[in-house]
């Protein structure tokens, strides 16, 4: 029987070292001589010790499991180009990836290993891969400006043609994406029997035109099995909470935690504060509150705004928070902006929260939470029924300070109307901001009505 073992979008599991090595446990228990096992992207990074570590931490990871393939996701970016190459270099795993450029329009990181498919005998079969990552990388991470991406479709066939011409027809083909959405157009393309993805931090295992397209979601949820025999290529989720923990590299992250030297208490929380998927992105959610609390108090803003996006999901916070536990929220080192709005821009700033063109998340997510601000929406409608700040309707003529992240400046995707030339401040970084906040101020948000969403479809996981 050929087997894949596929995991994604893993970004700050290694944050809590016994999580990250029960999920090292799953893979290896799935793992055997019928098996190879697989990543696609945003496996290096974000969290506290991939901060720490510029990403290579990794490498413990992929010696554990023996990773044998992996691509890049927008993460694996965040220390940039020359970082990233060091670490392809060094990696014990071959990266795979058709579509993406370097400084100079050549093919990223071809001198360290990098190529745009391979091909490896599992269990007697014979089974080819191409990666492919989302083309909208270099304006979702500022890491990636300097380089482009090529339009997926047409490099994978390029990638599949190259294949076959090389080295033969092989008996199953299989794409490794961090493409979020753009998986089915992929699979509406493409003659190919799996699309192993990632990106949407959301669960997949089902079938478009005839490939099946699985996605294990965000953190180590879960462990997808692809069996490769049969008709059709088919999958089993798995998730890793009753697998025993790979022990070495428990420790090795926990001492890894405990060098980074961040276990400074900065406030302690009575009633735990979640930030799972569901929470982060269902609407107004304590977490929220207090990122964007902080953001607005780092400024004395008029308004606070956090995207939904950029809280990392995990454990929840109970009883003593560190500064790791907020690193782990936010661990990107990019500083709160104050920008400058016109009444009517804030009022699209708001609306945003609810439908941006964004190709990582489910169409009903909702991305964006707000301090000193209320917003009331009609899902049905898709309608901004109410919109104040401070208790008072919105001026359209009127100016408003807003402090949010520096990235959504960077960012076409999630707030457009955020841009450069709104910027008038800066305070320090994110994270930095959240323990000043929390040391002065305590780590106890509550829910307060700032967001309310009318006539949400019943049945959806985040309905009320």
């Amino acid at each position: 029987m050929a087997r894949l073992v596929h995991y994604s979008d893993i970004e700050n599991v290694f944050d809590a070292p016994e999580r990250a090595a029960r999920l090292a446990g799953q893979i290896r228990a799935l793992s055997g001589p019928d098996t190879l096992v697989v990543g696609t992207g945003d496996t290096t990074a974000p969290g506290v010790l991939s901060l720490v570590a510029k990403g290579r931490h990794i490498l413990e990871f992929y010696a554990a499991t023996d990773t044998a393939l992996d691509t890049f996701g927008n993460h694996e970016f965040d220390y940039g180009p020359d970082p990233l190459r060091e670490l392809v270099a060094d990696a014990p795993v071959e990266f795979v990836s058709a579509n993406v450029r370097d400084e100079e329009g050549g093919p990223f990181g071809r001198s360290e290993g990098v190529v745009p498919w391979t091909t490896r005998r599992v269990d007697g079969t014979r089974v080819g891969f191409v990666g492919l990552t989302d083309p909208a990388t270099d304006s979702l991470n500022p890491m990636a400006a300097p380089l482009s991406f090529d339009e997926p479709v047409t490099a994978a066939r390029k990638a599949i043609a190259d294949l076959r011409t090389t080295a033969g027809e092989p008996d199953r083909l299989v794409v490794l994406s961090h493409l979020g959405g753009g998986d089915d157009d992929l699979a509406a393309a493409l003659d190919v029997d799996a699309i192993l993805g990632g990106h949407v931090h959301s669960r997949r295992n089902e079938y478009v035109h005839d490939t099946l397209l699985v996605r294990p979601g965000v953190n180590g949820e879960t462990v997808i099995e692809v069996d490769l025999d049969g008709s059709r290529a088919t999958a089993t989720l798995h998730e890793p909470t009753g697998a025993s923990p790979y022990e070495p590299l428990k420790g090795t992250l926990e001492a890894r935690m405990a060098a980074a030297d961040l276990d400074e208490v900065i406030g302690r929380v009575e009633t735990p504060i979640e930030r799972t998927g569901a929470v982060v992105h269902g609407g107004e959610c304590r977490v929220g509150n207090f990122v964007a609390d902080a953001f607005r108090w780092a400024h004395d803003a008029d308004v606070g705004l956090s995207n939904a996006g950029g809280l990392r999901q995990g454990d929840p916070w109970q009883g003593e928070v560190t500064k790791a536990d907020l690193i782990s929220l936010i661990p990107f080192e990019e500083p709160v902006v104050l920008v400058s709005l016109s009444g009517r821009e804030l009022r699209a700033v708001l609306r945003e929260m609810a439908a941006p063109d964004v190709d990582f998340g489910e169409a009903d997510w909702w991305h964006g939470h707000v301090s000193n601000a209320r917003v009331v929406w009609d899902a049905t409608a898709d309608r901004l029924v109410e919109a104040t700040v401070g208790g008072k309707p919105i001026d359209p003529d009127g100016r408003y300070t807003l402090a949010t992240s520096e990235y959504l400046l960077h960012s076409e995707h999630e707030f457009p109307t955020l841009q450069q030339r709104h910027r008038i401040g800066e305070a320090d970084i994110q994270y930095e901001v959240l323990a000043d906040y929390g040391r002065e101020h305590g780590i106890d948000p509550a829910i307060e009505g700032r967001i309310e969403i009318r006539n949400r479809v019943e049945g959806h996981p985040h309905a009320e």
